[in-house]
C-alpha cells in the first residue's frame, strides 16, 4: 500500500485556463443569478445561456438552484430544477425533456480517482433522460443515466444506471417497481 500524493494534486492543473477565466465571470454573475425575483425564469435561462448553458423553451431554474458551471448544462423543453437543487456539473449533465429535479436534490458530476495517488479530478456525465423526477435530497453519482421515465425517491442515493420508467429508493437506491402512468384522467 503506498501513501496519498495531496501535494501532487494540488499542483495539477485541473481545467485550462480559459476555464478559470469563465469560473470567475460567472462568480461575478451569479448574484444576479441567485437574487432574481423567484417567477424570474427567462432572465436565469437568459444568464445561464449566456455562460454556454443549452436551456429549452419553457424550462423553470430557482433562483436559489446552484448551478456550477452552466457550459456543461443542458436542459430540455418543459423541465425544472427546483429551490436549492445542486448540479455540481465539473462534467457535462444532460437533462432530457419533461425532467423534475426537485428542491435539495444533488447531481454530481465529479469525483475523484480513488485508484490513484495523487487522486486526479475526473468528470463523468451524467444523463437524465426525458420524464425523470429526481425527488427531495435525492443524490444521482458521477457517470449515472437515468433512464425515461424513471423516478428517484427522496433522499436515495443512485450510483448506478437504471432501467426505463422503474422507481427506485434507499442508501443504495433500488428497484422498487415499475412506473405506471393513468391514462384519461
Amino acid at each position: 500500500m503506498s501513501e496519498l500524493d495531496i501535494k501532487a494534486n494540488r499542483k495539477d492543473l485541473k481545467y485550462s485556463k480559459w476555464v478559470y477565466v469563465k469560473r470567475i465571470l460567472w462568480s461575478f454573475a451569479k448574484p444576479f443569478f441567485r437574487y432574481s425575483p423567484r417567477i424570474a425564469f427567462g432572465y436565469r435561462n437568459f444568464i445561464l445561456r449566456l455562460f454556454g448553458a443549452k436551456i429549452g423553451k419553457q424550462v423553470h431554474i430557482y433562483a436559489s438552484a446552484s448551478i456550477t458551471f452552466p457550459w456543461n448544462l443542458t436542459v430540455g423543453d418543459w423541465s425544472a430544477i427546483g429551490e436549492h437543487a445542486f448540479i455540481y456539473n465539473l462534467g457535462p449533465v444532460t437533462l432530457g425533456e419533461k425532467v423534475t429535479i426537485s428542491h435539495m436534490a444533488h447531481v454530481c458530476a465529479g469525483t475523484h480517482d480513488y485508484t490513484d495517488p495523487a487522486l486526479p479530478l475526473i468528470r463523468p456525465a451524467i444523463i437524465i433522460e426525458d420524464q425523470v423526477w429526481v425527488c427531495a435530497a435525492a443524490f444521482i453519482g458521477p457517470g449515472v443515466t437515468v433512464a425515461e421515465g424513471c423516478i428517484v425517491g427522496a433522499s436515495a442515493v443512485l450510483t448506478k444506471n437504471t432501467e426505463k420508467w422503474g422507481i427506485y429508493a434507499g442508501n443504495p437506491a433500488k428497484f422498487i417497481k415499475l412506473r405506471v402512468l393513468k391514462h384519461g384522467s
